[in-house]
């Protein structure tokens, strides 16, 4: 399995009284040999990320892990060439395929979080280079309420002579401070999305998609990123 090295990632939350804001690229239709190619890359992306995922915290927990989700308007990247929404006007996608996450803590400890989170990475024909660098981030939030704190980090893709790869991100030791023991993790949430514009947001709240090409298959590459406590 090829492995891409990355420098590790830095989340940090301010010590507070917390208690407890808010899924590329494919293109219409497609043929027999399309769906077997799709068939093909699923089966791949699905035996990769069984190898690739980390273990996750086993212990017993004081309470409920954080909830940990895509938001919807961020979870896909498409770029357009001149802002043309068209199949031949794709330069690069993204989308967050799959999030596994675990946590611990007990008594007045911290919550302690490991994500590991699949990104499908697209390259159309409006592309202009093998290799891009995507931009993402991660947020912790009171649930349904206020944004605690929010980074930003690089995610750098290489395609060679592929359309279509897919990449994991191991996240490690996110943590939250908690004001007193009975700050249950279900107070809050983790959410993770592309750094997107305006119009990529609107082109994800309605809904809108295309099919990736078959291109010549997939291949999986994993990072890391560590978060200190």
């Amino acid at each position: 399995m090829r492995r891409l090295a990355r420098s590790a990632i830095a989340l940090f939350l301010a010590a507070a009284a917390l208690v407890a804001a808010p899924s590329a690229y494919a293109q219409r239709g497609g043929d027999d040999g399309q769906a077997q190619a799709d068939e093909a890359a699923k089966k791949q992306r699905s035996k990769e990320w069984d190898v690739v995922q980390a273990p996750l915290p086993g212990m017993r927990n004081s309470g409920p892990c954080p909830f940990v989700k895509s938001l919807y308007d961020a979870a896909r990247y498409v770029e357009f060439k001149d802002n043309r929404e068209a199949t031949a006007s794709v330069a690069y996608s993204g989308e967050i395929e799959r999030i596994s996450a675990g946590c611990s803590y007990r008594g007045d400890e911290p919550i302690k979080v490991v994500m590991d989170v699949l990104f499908q990475l697209g390259k159309g024909p409006q592309a202009t280079s093998n290799s891009k660098t995507y931009r993402y981030w991660i947020a912790v939030t009171e649930r349904n309420t206020m944004v605690i704190t929010k980074q930003y980090f690089d995610l750098p893709a290489k395609f060679g002579d592929k359309d279509r790869i897919y990449v994991t991100e191991k996240i490690s030791n996110i943590v939250i401070p908690r004001a007193k023991d009975t700050t249950s993790g279900g107070n809050f949430e983790i959410l993770i999305g592309f750094d997107v514009t305006p119009e990529m947001a609107e082109f994800n709240r309605f809904g809108k998609r295309f099919r990736a090409a078959a291109g010549t298959g997939a291949v999986t590459g994993t990072t890391s990123a560590a978060a200190p406590q």
